[in-house]
């Protein structure tokens, strides 16, 4: 069974004195993103095996995963020996309180725990953050990122202003995969944006493009200063560091780099060409940044 083919099971619970729940903010079946789990005050498990409470069909995550429990009016997440670990905000857990906003991973499922009185309209505002953000990564998602794009482009037709965009592609990412697993794939990815976007301003947009692609829109920024940001973001990735337990990962990233111009008239014209200057990037060498 392949990552491809995770899924989360149902379960229902009755709503526990904490008021709690789980929702998946990532994972390989985007239908399942949002889907929300009510914690109650019986304990419930997490794993592959069919008798958990959380079924997730999952070759990342172990049979019997991780448990969770009531404790001290909240919740504690229990690892159960899984063979990847359960982890909490990036961090490798064996027991810990989870607060509210708290993300838990387990496999290649990211659940994010909500707390407290106002726990409905929270669940709403992470359906609504969804529909912008990469699960993943933190980075906004394709979808926001088109309309970015969408209303960046028709700014820079009635006003003349500079618009240029990145895409931003990661040199032999399979690589990483194929030797150490989707795992550590997916922190390198996590960690691609908390080191890209300090180099950027806050009007910039960091957006996850594809599996290990990102686009980073630059408003009121002709070509010569987007060569810049480029080469900045280039050399943030190549420095890094990309660790995966305890491993220091080589990682490095090309650039394709274009500006608006006058005969484009959409977003796919400008995707389109920093899409063939990432071409020419790889196959320059890669590690670097065109034009």
């Amino acid at each position: 069974m392949s990552l491809e083919d995770t899924r989360v099971t149902n379960f229902e619970r009755p709503k526990g004195p904490s008021e709690a729940c789980l929702v998946v903010i990532h994972g390989p079946d985007p239908s399942r993103l949002g889907q929300r789990f009510p914690l109650g005050d019986a304990e419930i498990r997490i794993g592959r095996d069919p008798d958990n409470e959380v079924v997730l069909e999952d070759d990342a995550a172990s049979r019997r995963h991780a448990r969770i429990r009531v404790a001290g009016g909240g919740h504690r997440v229990i690892d159960l020996g899984s063979t990847n670990g359960t982890w909490v905000n990036d961090e490798p857990v064996r027991e810990q309180a989870l607060g509210s906003g708290d993300l838990l991973r387990v496999g290649s499922t990211v659940l994010k725990y909500l707390v407290g009185g106002e726990m409905e309209a929270r669940y709403h505002e992470e359906l609504r953050a969804l529909a912008l953000r990469d699960g993943l990564t933190g980075a906004a998602n394709k979808r926001h990122l088109l309309d970015v794009l969408d209303r960046e482009v028709g700014r820079h037709r009635r006003h003349s202003r500079p618009l240029s965009l990145l895409i931003v592609d990661l040199d032999r990412f399979k690589a990483v995969n194929d030797a150490l697993g989707h795992l550590a794939g997916d922190e390198v990815l996590r960690n691609l944006v908390r080191i890209v976007a300090p180099a950027l301003r806050r009007e910039d947009c960091l957006a996850r493009f594809g599996g290990d692609e990102f686009a980073v829109v630059l408003p009121e920024t002709p070509l010569d200063g987007a060569r810049i940001v480029a080469e900045k973001v280039r050399r943030r990735i190549e420095e890094g560091p990309f660790t995966f337990e305890g491993l220091v990962l080589p990682v490095t990233a090309s650039v394709g780099v274009a500006e608006m111009s006058p005969e484009a008239q959409k977003p796919e014209d400008l995707l389109g060409a920093a899409d063939a200057r990432l071409f020419e990037a790889k196959r320059a060498g890669r590690n670097r940044v065109a034009p």
